[in-house]
């Protein structure tokens, strides 16, 4: 897993949660200053991972991220703390929709098990007996009287 909990198969595959940038190279990709990223990781509006002597890494989401927050700020006029806000809250939907996911699929899993299991059970039924519905379908009497144990 790397530092996100994203779980890869190819430790050198990179994605867009790979940290390879540094941050003057993500300043120029996201047309901020390196000052400003390093405020915004204080305020915890974009965090990048770090490396062992606590240089700052961004990946290609972070840079995303640094946009989108530039965008707000300029073009939307939201203050930095109403920022942070949306972020928490955009993630928090997106665990939520990962959460709701997952138990459709635990619920779809649940619903094929229980199918399986009535199969079975309809499948271990004597032949000699008669469902309850077929009873009612048929104008017969059926009269059921216990053996006598001598």
């Amino acid at each position: 897993m790397d530092g996100r909990g994203v779980r890869r198969n190819n430790p050198y595959e990179l994605t867009d949660e790979s940290p390879v940038y540094v941050i003057s190279v993500a300043a120029q990709l996201s047309g901020l200053h390196p000052q400003t990223l390093r405020q915004y990781d204080r305020l915890g509006l974009v965090s990048p991972d770090r490396t062992a002597g606590r240089g700052r890494r961004y990946s290609a989401r972070d840079i995303e991220l640094l946009r989108e927050v530039q965008r707000l700020s300029q073009d939307e006029g939201i203050n930095l703390a109403g920022i942070k806000r949306i972020i928490e809250l955009e993630n928090q939907v997106a665990a939520l929709q990962a959460r709701a996911a997952e138990l459709a699929q635990a619920l779809e899993g649940a619903a094929v098990a229980m199918q399986q299991r009535e199969a079975q059970v309809h499948a271990s039924y004597r032949r000699d007996l008669v469902r309850y519905e077929d009873v009612q379908q048929s104008s017969a009497l059926v009269v059921w009287r216990p053996r006598r144990r001598d």
